[in-house]
C-alpha cells in the first residue's frame, strides 16, 4: 500500500508537468495507452489465468464513468494546488458509503453516517463556498471523487465474477479508444520532455493500481487505509519543491478531517466484516 501511494503521488506530479505541454484530454489518452502497454507483459505472461469475461457491457459503462472521473481529476491536478486536489480526492470513500447504501442496499449505521457527515464538513472547509478563497475549479475535483465512488461500486460488482487482473485489463482496453475520442478534438503532438512525463504518468498509474489491488487482497482495509494517506505529504513536499506551492491552514484542517473520517469508516467496515465472518462459521 505504501508503494501504491508513492506511485500515485509520482503520477500526480507527472500529470502536473504533462498538462504544461498537452491538454488534459490528451494526458488521459497517453496515460491509458502507456498504462496498457506496461500492463500487457504482466497479464499475458505464460501461465497467467485467461482473461475471459461475460460482462463486456458492464466494463463499457465502468470505463466511461471512470474516464469522466479521470478527466476531472487530471484537470484538478493540472490547475489546482496539488495539496488541495489530492485532499479532495480522498472524499471518494464518503461517496462510496452513500452509493453502497443506495445502490447495493448495504446497511450503514449511525456511526458511519456520522463519519461521512464529518468528512463532508472537511470538504467544505477546503472548498470554502461563498468565501474569497473559493475556486470553482475545486468542484471539479469533488466531481472526480463522486464519479470515482461510482466506479468503486461497479468494481465491487465486477470482481464478484472476474479476477482483479481481468477487471484492470478490460478497463484499459476500453479506456484507450474512449479517451482517444475527446483527445482528437484538442490534439497537440507532444515534443521532447513531454513524452517522458506522459510515459511516467502511464507507468506510475499502472504500478499504483496493481500494488493497490494486491495490498487489499493481502491485508485489512482498516490497517491499509491510513498507509494510503502517505500520498498527501509526498505530494505536498514535491509541490513545494517543484512548483513553489504553499499549504494553507484550511487545506490542512479539511484534509485532517477527511482522513480521520476515512480511517474510521475503514475501521467500521473491517469490524462489520469480521462479525459477518464469525457469524458464517
Amino acid at each position: 500500500m505504501f508503494g501504491s501511494a508513492m506511485a500515485f503521488g509520482l503520477m500526480a506530479i507527472a500529470i502536473r508537468y504533462s498538462t504544461r505541454y498537452v491538454p488534459t484530454q490528451e494526458v488521459a489518452f497517453f496515460r491509458n495507452s502507456f498504462g496498457l502497454l506496461a500492463l500487457l507483459p504482466m497479464l499475458l505472461r505464460p501461465g497467467h489465468a485467461p482473461l475471459r469475461t461475460q460482462q463486456l457491457p458492464r466494463y463499457l459503462l465502468r470505463s466511461a464513468i471512470g474516464l469522466a472521473s479521470m478527466l476531472c481529476g487530471f484537470w484538478a491536478l493540472g490547475h489546482l494546488p496539488l495539496s488541495q486536489a489530492i485532499s479532495l480526492s480522498y472524499s471518494t470513500p464518503l461517496f462510496v458509503t452513500i452509493a453502497a447504501a443506495l445502490w447495493l442496499g448495504e446497511m450503514v449505521r449511525v456511526r458511519r453516517w456520522a463519519a461521512v457527515i464529518a468528512g463532508f464538513i472537511g470538504v467544505l472547509v477546503i472548498v470554502r463556498p461563498g468565501s474569497h478563497g473559493f475556486q470553482a475549479g475545486s468542484l471539479i475535483a469533488v466531481m472526480a471523487a463522486m464519479l470515482s465512488a461510482l466506479v468503486s461500486i461497479q468494481i465491487k460488482q465486477l470482481t464478484r465474477v472476474d479476477s482483479p487482473d481481468t477487471v484492470v485489463f478490460y478497463t484499459y482496453v476500453f479506456w484507450v479508444p474512449l479517451s482517444l475520442l475527446p483527445a482528437l478534438f484538442v490534439w497537440v503532438w507532444p515534443s521532447g520532455i513531454a513524452w517522458a512525463y506522459l510515459l511516467a504518468t502511464g507507468i506510475m498509474g499502472t504500478i499504483g493500481q496493481l500494488l493497490w489491488t494486491r495490498a487489499l487482497r493481502l491485508g485489512e482495509v482498516s490497517a491499509l487505509t491510513p498507509i494510503s494517506f502517505t500520498q498527501l505529504p509526498l505530494v505536498v513536499v514535491l509541490g513545494w519543491l517543484l512548483f513553489d506551492e504553499t499549504l494553507d491552514r484550511w487545506t490542512i484542517l479539511g484534509a485532517a478531517i477527511i482522513l480521520a473520517s476515512n480511517a474510521y469508516i475503514a475501521h467500521r467496515e473491517a469490524v462489520v466484516a469480521r462479525r459477518a465472518a464469525r457469524a458464517a462459521r
